[in-house]
C-alpha cells in the first residue's frame, strides 16, 4: 500500500489542494491527475455512478501521485467499506451532524482492534498479493474527512473535531445556507461568516484542516490567507462549462 502523502500533510499543518469530480469519466480523473492536484474526490452522493464507475475511475487514477478519494452518498458502513476495498485512499462523508456519527465513520475505515471494517480489500491488496502489507498499514493510511452542512454540526463542532482519526471538515456552504433557512443564491450570509470563523478557529486548535471550495484563483489565495488547508479549486463540469461559455460568450459579440 503506497504512503497516504496528502493525510501526512494535513497531520503536520500544511494545505493540500482537490478537486469534485461529477462527471465520472476516467479521462477527466487522469487528466486532473496530471494536472498536478494533491487529491481528487469522485461524487456519488449528487449523480448515478455505480461502483464498477467508481473502480474504473480509480484506475485511471492509479498510475499519478494524486489521493484518491471518494465522496459517498450517505455514512453507511458497507458503502465506506466498497469504496475502500476498490482503491480509495480517502472517504468524504456528507451531512455528518454529529461526533458519535463521527467516530462511527471513523470506525467503518479501521480493521479491528480500531474498528469495525471488515476484511477482505481486493483491488486494493493487488488481489490478495498484498494482504499483509495493507492489513498492517491501511488504519494509519485513510484520510477521513467529512462535510458540515448543518447548524447542528456547526453547533456541535468542539465535539466533532475532538474525534481521534478526523483528518478534514469540508464546508458545504449551499446545504448550510439552507439549513439555516437562507437563500443559497443570495450568498454571502453573516451567519455563515460566522460559521466559517468557527470552524477556522475550532479546526485549527484540534489539528482539523478546514476545506471550502473556490472558483478562481483570487478567491482560492483569499481562503488560503483565512487559513483552510483542505481547500477545493474547481468541479470538473464547472470548470468545462466556464471554459465553454466563456469562449462561446467572446464568439457571440
Amino acid at each position: 500500500m503506497r504512503d497516504n502523502w496528502v493525510r501526512k500533510k494535513l497531520q503536520d499543518g500544511e494545505p493540500v489542494i482537490g478537486a469534485l469530480m461529477g462527471l465520472g469519466s476516467p479521462n477527466v480523473a487522469e487528466l486532473l491527475c496530471h494536472a498536478g492536484y494533491d487529491w481528487l474526490a469522485i461524487e456519488t452522493e449528487h449523480n448515478a455512478l455505480d461502483y464498477a464507475e467508481i473502480e474504473h475511475m480509480l484506475m485511471a487514477m492509479s498510475g499519478t501521485e494524486t489521493i484518491p478519494i471518494v465522496r459517498l452518498p450517505s455514512d453507511d458502513p458497507m458503502g465506506i467499506q466498497r469504496a475502500l476495498d476498490i482503491g480509495a485512499m480517502g472517504i468524504l462523508i456528507p451531512m455528518v451532524k454529529t461526533a458519535e456519527q463521527v467516530e462511527a465513520i471513523i470506525g467503518a475505515t479501521r480493521y479491528p482492534p480500531q474498528g469495525s471494517r471488515g476484511f477482505g480489500p481486493m483491488r486494493v491488496s493487488h488481489y490478495a498479493m498484498d494482504y499483509e502489507d495493507y492489513l498492517n498499514r491501511a488504519n494509519d493510511n485513510i484520510l477521513v474527512a467529512c462535510m458540515l452542512e448543518t447548524k447542528e454540526a456547526i453547533d456541535n463542532l468542539e465535539a466533532i473535531t475532538e474525534v481521534p482519526g478526523l483528518d478534514a471538515l469540508y464546508m458545504g456552504l449551499w446545504d448550510l445556507s439552507l439549513s439555516y433557512g437562507l437563500n443559497p443564491l443570495k450568498m454571502p450570509f453573516p451567519e455563515l461568516e460566522l460559521a466559517i470563523e468557527r470552524a477556522l478557529e475550532i479546526g485549527k486548535k484540534n489539528n482539523v484542516a478546514i476545506g471550502i471550495g473556490s472558483g478562481t484563483p483570487e478567491e482560492l489565495r483569499g481562503r488560503l490567507n483565512q487559513g483552510f488547508r483542505f481547500p477545493v479549486y474547481g468541479t470538473d463540469y464547472l470548470m468545462l462549462s466556464s471554459a465553454a461559455r466563456q469562449g462561446i460568450s467572446e464568439f457571440r459579440k
